[in-house]
Formats: C-alpha cells, sequence, structure tokens
C-alpha cells in the first residue's frame, strides 16, 4: 500500500505530531483551547500526510474568519421561516470548523419598507457573504446590485430571481409547484365552478414566490383549457382574525359556487380555521408548507393537500455550499431544486416519521 493511501487515525496524527489525541480533535474540530506550537505541528503532519481534507487544514491555518448576513422574514413560533432559521443555526453549528459567524437579520414580510432599512446596514457591514429570501423582488435587485459593486457574493433562498448574478439557490421551483397545485386543484370540479385565491396585504407588490406560484397555476389553466373556472380574489390582513372571518363569510354568501380556495402561502391553516368556523365541509382546499397548523387541518380533512418542501435543508445546504465555494475553493452547483412533495391526509403520518429518521 502507498504512503499516500493509508488511513490516518487521529491516534496516528497524534503520534506524528506529539500531542495528545485530544488536542488533534481540538484542532480539526475548532474547538477549545490549543497552543500555537502545537496547532503548527498537528497542521504540518496534516499537510504531510495528505490529511483529508487538507484543504481543512489550510483553512484552520489562516486563522480568517467569514461573516454570512442572512436575510429573512421575521416570523412567530412554529411559522415557516423558523424552519429556516434552524437551518441557519445548525449549519453555524456543523461548520464552525471553517470560522464562520451566522448573523440572521430579519425584515417584515408585509412591508417592503423593512427590507429597504435593512440594505444600507449590510453593505456597511461588508460580509463575507449574503444568503437573502428575496420576498421583493425589486428591492432585493438594488440590494444585489449594492453587493454586486463591492464583490461580495450572495445566495437566494426559498425563490429566485434569475440572471442577477447570485452563487447559488436552493428551494422549489416556485412556477412548477404552482402548475402542481391547479392540476390537484381543479381536476374533476364541475363546470363554471369558482375558486377562491386568497392572499395576505401586503406593503409593496406580491411577494416574489407567490408571484411565481401564481404564474404557474394559471399557466396550467391555459394549457388545459380550464377557461370555465372563475376566480374570486381576495386579501386578509396579517393580524385581524375577526374581520377576516367576516369577510370570508361574506365572500362565500356572495359566490355561493365556490367549491375550491388555494393560497400560496405557508399560512393556508388560518383560511382553513375560517371554513371550519363557517362549516364549510366540502370545499377542496390546498396550500403549502409542512407547518404543524397546516398538518392538524390536513388530517381533519379540512385542507384536502399540502405542497411541502424542506425548509431546514435550503439553509443548511446555502451555507455548507458558501463554506465550499469561498474558504475551499470548490465549484458548487448554482440552481438546486427541492422536491415538490405533494401531501394528503392518507400519507402525512409515515411522511413526518421517515422525515424524522434522518
Amino acid at each position: 500500500m502507498k504512503e499516500s493511501d493509508k488511513k490516518y487515525r487521529i491516534k496516528d496524527i497524534a503520534l506524528l505530531a506529539g500531542v495528545s489525541e485530544g488536542t488533534v480533535d481540538r484542532v480539526l474540530h475548532n474547538r477549545g483551547e490549543v497552543s500555537q506550537k502545537s496547532k503548527e505541528a498537528i497542521l504540518k503532519v496534516l499537510e504531510e500526510i495528505n490529511y483529508s481534507p487538507n484543504l481543512l487544514a489550510r483553512s484552520l491555518a489562516s486563522k480568517k474568519h467569514y461573516n454570512f448576513i442572512c436575510l429573512i422574514p421575521s416570523f412567530q413560533p412554529g411559522e415557516y421561516w423558523e424552519l429556516i432559521e434552524n437551518g441557519f443555526r445548525q449549519a453555524g453549528k456543523d461548520f464552525l470548523q471553517y470560522n464562520i459567524h451566522i448573523d440572521i437579520r430579519y425584515f417584515n414580510q408585509f412591508d417592503n419598507n423593512s427590507f429597504k432599512l435593512l440594505t444600507n446596514d449590510i453593505i456597511g457591514r461588508q460580509p463575507d457573504a449574503v444568503i437573502i429570501a428575496p420576498i421583493f423582488r425589486d428591492e432585493t435587485l438594488v440590494l444585489t446590485q449594492m453587493l454586486q459593486a463591492v464583490e461580495i457574493p450572495f445566495s437566494y433562498i426559498d425563490s429566485i430571481i434569475e440572471d442577477s448574478g447570485f452563487t447559488t439557490y436552493y428551494g422549489q421551483n416556485s412556477f412548477q409547484s404552482g402548475y402542481v397545485a391547479a392540476k390537484l386543484l381543479v381536476n374533476d370540479l364541475p363546470e363554471h365552478s369558482k375558486v377562491l385565491i386568497l392572499r395576505t396585504k401586503r406593503q409593496g407588490s406580491m411577494s416574489n414566490q407567490t408571484s411565481s406560484r401564481y404564474e404557474g397555476f394559471m399557466a396550467y389553466l391555459h394549457e388545459h383549457k380550464a377557461l370555465s373556472i372563475q376566480f374570486v380574489h381576495a386579501e386578509i390582513s396579517s393580524t385581524e382574525d375577526s374581520s377576516n372571518l367576516e369577510n370570508i363569510k361574506n365572500i362565500f354568501k356572495e359566490n355561493p359556487e365556490i367549491n375550491a380556495a388555494i393560497t400560496f402561502n405557508s399560512k393556508v391553516y388560518r383560511l382553513a380555521n375560517y371554513l371550519k368556523q363557517l362549516n364549510y365541509h366540502s370545499i377542496r382546499l390546498i396550500g403549502y408548507d409542512l407547518l404543524k397548523k397546516n398538518v392538524e387541518y390536513l388530517k381533519q380533512d379540512v385542507i384536502s393537500y399540502l405542497i411541502a418542501q424542506s425548509p431546514g435543508k435550503q439553509a443548511y445546504f446555502t451555507v455548507r455550499d458558501l463554506c465550499n465555494k469561498l474558504i475551499l475553493k470548490q465549484e458548487v452547483n448554482k440552481i438546486n431544486f427541492v422536491p415538490v412533495d405533494i401531501l394528503i391526509k392518507e400519507n402525512i403520518n409515515d411522511y413526518i416519521q421517515f422525515r424524522e429518521k434522518f
């Protein structure tokens, strides 16, 4: 066996460097205190034996620290963006050996001005990379142009803005997920049915992801000539539940032909709650994401379909890829679409139990 093919254990590295196994472990995982002399001895051995990954040894030797700013919407416990935040924080722990710091900043997803207020502050901090949830398309493009001007790389998460110079994207193909939603929702509906399309009021235009999902939804209807379907568009407040309930009640009173409904965001549980209170049990309802409240209504047959994704993994892999690209100088895949998972009452338990094993 060639010396270069030998599998070295921590015990072997410790013996070659003249230090304890615990000291080697602390250097490899960048945790705890290690004297500079011991650290240099271990790094020298790692280079000599071409220890994999020896690029990690070089990154440890450089002592450079990397600051990744993650820009996402604020949220309440149990909401979609909490899963994204958890993914970022887990990646921060798992890739600590690269000397990265995860700095999460929050904006109000229903107010584009809150996003604008963060722009100059982010540029002023000169981070090594920025990860953006591009809820507001125009405002995001202003930020990314500023980042490009000072050569700060950035990645997108959850939705994408094509041809804007990003490093990576993790998330659903939003257009395709809207296309799938339409196929599920309008299949076998009676002629001249009405479909309620519900959105949440926001300051500024429709969110980037919502817009893409809606485009995919309408594309399916046009391609399959489902033009006899009539749409009832409505908005609800992000906070006023009592007025929202009255609003939904009036909509159904004025449009008794409504037999299906969709929201293009993760808060479909809100509409499910209103429908349940109003005793509308025969509405085919579809929404997005595996939130606890959504799952509860899916199990109760109030929600007919959930289109799910893996938000925590999106966040985690985005941090991982930026580490590979910026620190280890490795090539990464630019666009990474996650699967469109279709969940119903009959498969939700198995789906959750299987996911929790990994």
